[in-house]
């Protein structure tokens, strides 16, 4: 099949852009990468009357590294993510999922914006931004706003942006060491989409006890989510490998809305999600503990 008739706009900048994207309503939508969308488009589950491509807007795409924090534009690449030693050294979380998401060539034209505002519950990004507390930064004809990562994902492939609202960029917090970051997921196969995953930060304070700790979950509902009752749970103790077992269980106790498909029911997904906590924990422990 082929995508349904659209006009295409190609603004300069992004003030261009959420004039349009005003102007023209819900009939409009950005492309950046186009990973997600275009297939969407040519199978005809989605159809839209304008598309607005931000490949020309040259003050979107970038990595700066900003005292205790690290702001990505929004149509930097996932290869140029996955390539960038501040990344690597400042957000290893990010680092560590980046090269999870589909194959190399997906990662050439994927951006980090378009993966958080697609807003797929099995996508990495989603789960990373939302265990870092990252904050997105969005811009309409209104002005410019921040929305933290606990707030914007609001269901199946919707977000809190507004119609009218551009994602610019996304910003993280570097979290001072020492900690141990992990992620781990589950997938048919290399590159397909996690049927679970996991994503843990663990930091310590001077005693060698967990002062900070963030699980997220993704593949397990329609949003990425957060174990808060684990978290809470695990701050103040010392950190051990040989508790993964029972904070996977706790991390998934009481998870409602996972989903049950062809590739697998909601018992299954919660017992593969719990492995995958686990197991992200261990390697997250060992490497705040032993650096």
């Amino acid at each position: 099949m082929k995508p349904a008739p659209f006009d295409y706009h190609a603004p300069a900048v992004a003030e261009e852009t959420v004039a349009l994207l005003a102007e023209l309503g819900d009939e409009a939508k950005v492309i950046a990468g186009g990973q997600s969308l275009v297939p969407m488009l040519a199978l005809r589950l989605a159809s839209f009357g304008h598309l607005v491509d931000l490949c020309h807007l040259d003050e979107l795409p970038g990595i700066e590294h900003r005292d205790a924090t690290v702001r990505i534009g929004a149509t930097t690449t996932q290869a140029t993510v996955q390539r960038s030693e501040t990344v690597r050294s400042a957000l290893p979380l990010l680092a560590r999922a980046t090269p999870l998401i589909g194959h190399f060539q997906i990662r050439n034209r994927g951006t980090i914006g378009g993966s958080l505002a697609h807003a797929d519950a099995a996508a990495e990004y989603p789960a990373v931004a939302l265990t870092l507390d990252a904050e997105l930064e969005a811009l309409s004809v209104r002005g410019r706003r921040t929305i933290p990562a606990a707030r914007f994902f609001t269901g199946t492939w919707t977000t809190a942006l507004a119609e009218d609202e551009l994602l610019t960029g996304v910003v993280f917090p570097v979290w001072q060491r020492p900690c141990g970051f992990a992620v781990e997921e589950f997938a048919r196969r290399s590159g397909d989409f996690a049927l679970a995953g996991a994503t843990v930060a663990v930091g310590l304070d001077a005693d060698g006890r967990i002062d900070r700790c963030a699980i997220g979950l993704f593949g397990l509902g329609p949003t990425p989510r957060r174990a808060h009752a684990a978290e809470t749970e695990l701050i103040g103790s010392e950190p051990a490998e040989d508790q993964a077992d029972d904070i996977g269980d706790l991390a998934l106790e009481g998870l409602d809305a996972v989903p049950s498909d062809l590739h697998g029911s909601a018992d299954y997904r919660k017992r593969v999600g719990a492995a995958m906590v686990a197991r992200a924990w261990r390697r997250a422990v060992r490497e705040a503990v032993h650096g």
